[in-house]
């Protein structure tokens, strides 16, 4: 084989699959629809778009609920509907089918950073720069004030919020005016804190449970990814390879993959078996703010500070490294 396709050989795994130009502003968040065939973006130029991946076009209008800042976004379990954070402070639930606004939730006085549903799609967690925690009910669209008001974290800022896989805990983190910067865990009924994770030493920008609920993952303005141990609450491994500010993570279906993305201008895969990097970093033009996997794991989307989001073949990178077996499901020993 000459150098020419050789060298083909191994970059063509890291290329993107589709890009999608159209916002006008940062790309804050990027998730899969279900089917395959969608995602779904929001931005800082306020508004959330549906995509089609195979076209790269956008299909239909805008979705917009005024003109402020969308900084964060979530899919429901049933695949439904989804669930926004903005600027104004106000927490918002997307019908899909409609694109319309079905719920508008409010209680937070500054950016909603973070949002996040409970497995069984009963409630919402938020999380905000106004340093609390909310949850609602998503029937009732009220905030369970009623049994558990706002958690006040503590946090100078809250940047992540995730609930454990059986709702039973959060987990939140975001920046403090201490050279140590705390991942809090606390009782999502109670709202009492159960246990303080310290390791990071900058801002903690998210947050992932894997969903055999055994590992929390954490990345930061430290440019480390960490994972902790939730029976002991202890830290397990240390992720060090980037070298900017990791902004957003997101774990695979089948909990064996991480994807992890950063002011680097890179987005990563991880192989969450050992702890090791799966492939070369996966380039973009300009720092990276969010990631995440589609239903089978075989897709990436990650938007970008360029202001388009773009699918990678998880798939390909995988085929290229040889490791393959890491979309299928882990072994049981």
């Amino acid at each position: 084989m000459s150098s020419t396709a050789t060298q083909k050989k191994e970059t063509s795994a890291i290329m993107h699959r589709q890009k999608f130009e159209g916002h006008t502003v940062w790309v804050y968040g990027a998730i899969h629809l279900p089917g395959g065939q969608r995602i779904i973006t929001c931005s800082a130029d306020g508004s959330l778009r549906v995509w089609n991946t195979k076209s790269g076009k956008q299909i239909g209008e805008d979705w917009r609920d005024g003109d402020s800042q969308v900084w964060s976004i979530a899919l429901s379990p049933d695949g439904k509907k989804v669930v926004s954070g903005s600027l104004d402070g106000a927490v918002r639930l997307w019908d899909i089918d409609t694109c319309k606004v079905v719920k508008k939730w409010t209680g937070h006085t500054d950016i909603v950073t973070s949002v996040c549903w409970s497995r069984n799609g009963r409630r919402v967690l938020s999380g905000s720069t106004d340093r609390t925690a909310r949850q609602w009910e998503v029937e009732s669209g009220e905030t369970i004030e009623n049994i558990l008001a706002s958690i006040e974290t503590g946090h100078e800022q809250v940047y992540a919020v995730v609930y454990s896989p059986d709702t039973t805990l959060i987990a939140t983190g975001g920046s403090d005016a201490q050279t140590e910067y705390p991942i809090k865990i606390w009782d999502a009924k109670t709202g009492k804190l159960v246990a303080t994770l310290k390791g990071h030493t900058g801002t903690v920008w998210c947050l992932a449970w894997t969903k055999d609920e055994k590992t929390l993952i954490s990345a930061s303005s430290d440019s480390s990814i960490r994972t902790w141990n939730t029976t002991n609450w202890q830290q397990t491994a240390v992720l060090d390879e980037h070298t900017s500010a990791v902004i957003g993570i997101a774990i695979s279906p089948n909990d064996r993959i991480l994807a992890t993305v950063s002011k680097d201008k890179t987005a990563r895969l991880w192989n969450l078996d050992n702890g090791k990097p799966i492939s070369s970093p996966i380039q973009h033009a300009d720092e990276v703010n969010c990631v995440s996997f589609s239903a089978g794991g075989k897709q990436l989307a990650t938007g970008c500070r360029d202001k388009n989001a773009y699918i990678w073949d998880v798939a390909a990178i995988l085929q290229e490294a040889g490791l393959e077996d890491l979309l299928s499901d882990p072994k049981v020993s």
